[in-house]
């Protein structure tokens, strides 16, 4: 399926892959893990073809089919079930053509193709592929350009996923997605029929979803079989066999040396010691895994504890107002409250008011006024400092400020070894503080934005996607860090593992409500399981409505291909004898043919009268065939 032999690619002269080899066969679902800075979506923009190689091959079977999420997402007019549909390309062609194809050996041939590819389901298998996603059956039908650009890239993801490539890559597909659209990609990736080849930093995702491990590290690819954790178990038990393996090595050598000193200068001596010479310098050393240093993540905790309840909601309703129409409402009768110890994951699909909740926390949002006599209201502790991390939280960062820079805000009155030495101990040393914020990587920016939301050591830490830009060793760092750190936390994540890490409580917000949730992360994954293949037996009405109206169509134009043919064939059959009608008028206007070429002439005359028959004949029979074609077309309703 896919071959990557000796592959050698430099950046600015530095080696990002040196000799690397992995194979990968049809059907394995192949999770690529590594490092941030690795080199693992510079690897899928070099099997693409966006670049090419400085040594080495990628050799793809042939005619396979590949399958990317670009970058560039849909966004114009074009409803979001209509995308989808439409990436299938072999499907939208034929059905363009079965309108207009009068061949009845290729109106039969498409049939059958479309058949074979279950192309008149295709509208309920890729309303199913947007419901998975988080889109309701009404938002399918809108434009993409009513959607922000999280939810176009989800839309994007869909369609490829509806394409049903032979090979499909996937750069951290979960990262636009909640808990409910993280399960269910899961689910799917696992019964896909082709190949998967996915970067991802989701540890439950690439226990739950893959078969096969890709390790990314020093410039190599190295292949294990089985998902995450056994890959981490194979790993641990590699390094220990290779340290045991250099600590005997190490024996021997000392015990050589220790020889080779002993005896070099004895003659009798002297054969065994070179011999030991020569063994010494043929020793090659145990090649152990390296464990590049993790950047620490530090979150300190405040000096005193607040006397409990921080924040507490009374009757609160949430949402926004609209001038000149009634308010948005997303969230009604709010009474929940949060402790100076709670560690609290949020649950709840994408649009549900996850991130309106976490805004009212922050004092970002009031409550609505929904009834003048029984008004709710948010409680805050008066002296209650908080640290909020969310995706427009690293946009906000200047660009053009380095992680110094930020700092010297924060730290006016400091020296400069001061600063830098907080720089450092958020892992942002000599080689990225003086980097503008813009050039950062993604996890980098996520360490800038700990460090700042940190300085002033909150009492309570509300993190929306903490780990999207984090790699797995980094993710494990922060759950240490929250683990560590003496306050309240608040965390809206995809991610299961953290949620599983740090959080004691869980709180689903669904419906307009912000109730406990009864139950772990693994009671909610197999609630979102039963739901999904609930669904599935429960198609909406309208779904099937359109996939009977669909197959019911084609059915019927299958049904009258024949008058249509008929009609059609009358009718150049009715075109050609008049283009013959008129070459003939034109030769007997031809002056002096009469006398110049009087057998010809006569030929001509007996010709146009069979011709004229023909014409009459033909278009009483053309008139009758389309008029036979128009009653079949409105009786089956294709008018």
């Amino acid at each position: 399926m896919l071959h990557i032999n000796d592959l050698t690619y430099r950046i600015e002269g530095r080696p990002l892959f040196t000799q690397a080899t992995l194979a990968i066969n049809e059907g394995h679902k192949v999770g690529l893990v590594g490092r941030n800075g690795t080199g693992k979506s510079t690897l899928f923009r070099l099997i693409k073809g966006d670049i090419s190689p400085d040594d080495g091959e990628i050799n793809l079977r042939k005619n396979m089919k590949l399958g990317v999420v670009d970058q560039e997402v849909p966004s114009g007019p074009q409803s979001l079930i209509q995308t989808v549909l439409d990436a299938d390309k072999e499907r939208k062609s034929l059905l363009a053509e079965a309108e207009t194809a009068s061949d009845p050996m290729r109106i039969a041939a498409i049939h059958t193709r479309l058949s074979d590819i279950d192309a008149y389901s295709a509208e309920a298998r890729g309303a199913s592929i947007l419901s998975g996603l988080g889109f309701s059956a009404e938002d399918q039908l809108k434009p993409c350009s009513d959607f922000s650009g999280g939810w176009r890239m989800r839309v994007a993801l869909a369609a490829m996923l509806f394409a049903q490539p032979d090979l499909l890559l996937l750069d951290e597909p979960t990262n636009y997605l909640d808990v409910e659209g993280a399960v269910w990609l899961e689910a799917h990736i696992r019964k896909y029929s082709g190949t998967v080849f996915v970067i991802s930093h989701d540890r439950d995702f690439l226990n739950t979803a893959v078969t096969h491990i890709a390790h990314l590290r020093q410039g190599k690819l190295f292949g294990y079989t089985g998902n995450y954790d056994t890959f981490e178990r194979q790993l641990a038990e590699r390094n220990r066999l290779d340290m045991a393996l250099m600590s005997k090595q190490e024996d021997e050598r000392r015990k050589l040396e220790a020889f080779v000193t002993r005896f070099k200068a004895k003659a009798s001596k002297a054969k065994q010691a070179q011999s030991r010479v020569k063994k010494l310098a043929k020793m090659q050393p145990v090649a152990t895994i390296i464990s590049d240093p993790i950047a620490p993540i530090s979150l300190p905790g405040p000096d005193r504890a607040l006397s409990p309840p921080i924040v507490r909601f009374d009757d609160v309703a949430l949402g926004y107002q609209r001038e000149g129409i009634d308010d948005l409402i997303v969230l009604r009768k709010i009474n929940q409250r949060i402790d100076p110890d709670d560690r609290i994951g949020i649950l709840g699909k994408n649009g549900e008011g996850k991130s309106t909740f976490a805004k009212a926390i922050m004092d970002e949002l009031k409550p609505l006024l929904l009834d003048p006599a029984k008004p709710g209201f948010i409680k805050r502790n008066k002296k209650l400092r908080i640290g909020y991390f969310a995706q427009h939280q690293i946009d906000a960062l200047n660009p053009r400020a380095s992680a110094y820079d930020h700092v010297v805000e924060l730290m006016p009155e400091a020296t400069e070894a001061q600063r830098r030495a907080r720089l450092a101990s958020f892992g942002l040393g000599v080689k990225n503080a003086e980097t503008p914020a813009g050039d950062l990587s993604g996890g980098e920016k996520a360490r800038l934005l700990f460090s700042l939301i940190g300085f002033n050591k909150p009492h309570l830490l509300v993190l929306d996607e903490p780990a999207n830009h984090l790699d797995i060793d980094s993710r494990a760092e922060l759950i240490r860090s929250l683990n560590a750190y003496e306050g309240a936390v608040i965390v809206i994540s995809h991610d299961r593992n953290l949620l599983e890490a740090v959080v004691d409580r869980l709180w689903l917000v669904d419906s307009g409500k912000v109730e406990p949730f009864e139950g772990s992360l693994e009671d909610y994954r197999v609630l979102q399981l039963e739901k999904t293949r609930t669904d599935k037996k429960q198609k909406p009405k309208e779904e099937n409505s359109r996939k009977r109206s669909r197959q019911d169509r084609a059915e019927s134009m299958k049904k009258i291909a024949p008058m249509k043919r008929k009609t059609e064939t009358l009718e150049k059959k009715f075109d050609a004898a008049q283009k013959e009608l008129h070459r003939i008028d034109a030769r007997l206007a031809t002056e002096d043919l009469f006398t110049t070429n009087p057998e010809e002439a006569v030929k001509l005359g007996q010709d146009r009268a069979k011709i004229e028959a023909l014409i009459e004949s033909l278009e009483l029979d053309w008139m009758a065939a389309l008029e036979a074609y128009d009653l079949a077309r409105a009786r089956e309703g294709l008018d």
